[in-house]
């Protein structure tokens, strides 16, 4: 009889399996089909010093894919612990323009099995000029977890809603829920389990989703990359400590960690101009300078929009990639100190790669570009290779945890990706000042969409 243990067991087997013949076949590439490149490069004044730069960059890179999958093999998210165990928690939810998907996530959060008791829902209005306010007030009356509601008389900003939320906390675990996305019931439970187990732990990372799939395939291509991102990139952060970036639309920090530098958090700027946006990754960055491990819970999941038009998934990247870039400056100057107990070498390889991938990769993506351009025949059958070997990660990853053929998307993702996309890190890197919010303008078109039911049918 084949046991569900086995049956998980031989998934894994296969996902490791076809990770490293991902590498294998990568590495083959590179060794024995890029001779004719490496000819055309030779005849160049620079040609020789590109191939070396390459050549290390590319064993750098196979070199950490190979860690971070012996990893991912070793993670098991923590099981929650019994409601005797569960500390008292306070989840903030800020909103700005959301309409009736506030109530829909408000809605989700109190149908969660977290002890009554114990659980505290706070509400915040951002200045909304839609119908937003209606909904956190019917939600106000009609939910069984009661909610507290504050109303700011003006857009002020996310960080600022979520400053005015943990103010009147009671909980000695702040949650944070963004106000497009929904909960299942056991994803509190899960996520602040890790609080009650080690003391060490200052912050955890949800499992986000992506809860618009049906509206096109620009979301069901980002629910693929989501994917790549917690359960690949998180997890294997999560086995190190230090997990860069706790997501807005789901994370969960220690109330004593906070408190302490939440007025720096509210305050902090960039360049002399106020740091709008990034603010999870802010707040991420403050609780490892300080000593704590954070981690990620892979069974803490949550759904939440994404865009499902190009201009606007540009926007949303763009916010990330300059929120990136400013705070991984902000690590650099803390992550090679002692700054906590026990090994920090992964916390340093991490931060490492993020460096390579913001500035060296970026000129070899644009290298690139300009090669193709130059001698298509050459470098444009390459690209399309190393595009398919690099997709391939996370369709594997994808078609492994889901067994969706949709996982082909990947592929589509990745020539979308370096068409149309490449363009957004090396921008960020000239204009990391830039703290606009960019996909906060506006009321959404149809604020009174119930998107809850395609949660429910999941």
């Amino acid at each position: 009889m084949i046991t569900s243990k086995k049956i998980i067991g031989n998934k894994k087997k296969f996902a490791a399996l076809a990770c490293i013949l991902t590498v294998v076949a990568a590495a083959c590439l590179y060794g024995t089909g890029g001779s004719s490149g490496s000819q055309f490069l030779k005849g160049l004044p620079w040609g020789d010093a590109l191939i070396v730069s390459f050549s290390v960059l590319f064993c750098l890179a196979l070199a950490e894919l190979v860690w971070r999958i012996i990893l991912v093999l070793k993670y098991r998210p923590i099981p929650s612990v019994s409601d005797d165990q569960l500390p008292t928690c306070t989840i903030v939810v800020p909103a700005y323009n959301e309409g009736r998907q506030v109530f829909d996530t408000l809605k989700s959060l109190a149908a969660g099995n977290y002890p009554r008791e114990k659980i505290q829902l706070i509400a915040v209005d951002d200045g909304s000029v839609d119908n937003t306010w209606k909904w956190i007030k019917k939600a106000k009356r009609t939910l069984e977890l009661p909610v507290l509601t504050i109303r700011q008389p003006q857009n002020q900003g996310k960080r600022q809603a979520l400053y005015d939320g943990f103010k009147k906390s009671t909980g000695t675990v702040l949650v944070t829920v963004d106000s497009d996305s929904v909960v299942e019931p056991d994803t509190l439970r899960n996520l602040v389990t890790p609080f009650a187990l080690n003391p060490r732990v200052g912050a955890v990372a949800g499992n986000v989703r992506v809860l618009n799939q049906a509206q096109g395939i620009i979301p069901r291509m980002v629910d693929i990359v989501f994917v790549f991102s917690f359960d690949f990139m998180r997890v294997s952060q999560s086995m190190v400590r230090t997990v860069t970036c706790t997501p807005g639309a789901l994370s969960a920090y220690r109330k004593s960690a906070v408190m302490g530098v939440l007025d720096k958090w509210l305050n902090q700027t960039f360049f002399g101009r106020p740091a709008n946006i990034g603010e999870d990754r802010a707040m991420t960055n403050m609780i490892l300078r300080q000593g704590y491990d954070v981690v990620f819970q892979q069974n803490a999941r949550v759904f939440t929009e994404v865009p499902v038009v190009y201009a606007q998934l540009c926007k949303m990247y763009l916010r990330w990639a300059r929120s990136n870039v400013r705070e991984t400056i902000a690590m650099a100057s803390f992550i090679f100190t002692r700054f906590r107990r026990g090994s920090m070498l992964g916390a340093r390889i991490n931060l490492v790669s993020d460096v390579l991938k913001l500035t060296v990769a970026q000129i070899f993506f644009l290298i690139s570009w300009g090669l193709i351009l130059w001698h298509p025949a050459i470098f444009g059958s390459k690209t399309i290779i190393g595009i398919v070997l690099g997709s391939s990660l996370s369709a594997t990853i994808y078609a492994w945890k889901f067994g969706k053929i949709s996982s082909i998307l990947a592929f589509a993702y990745g020539f979308f990706f370096f068409i149309a996309l490449t363009w957004i890190k090396p921008y960020a890197l000239v204009t990391p000042h830039n703290s606009n919010w960019l996909t906060r303008a506006c009321p959404k078109v149809n604020p009174d969409t119930d998107l809850h039911h395609q949660f429910s049918a999941r």
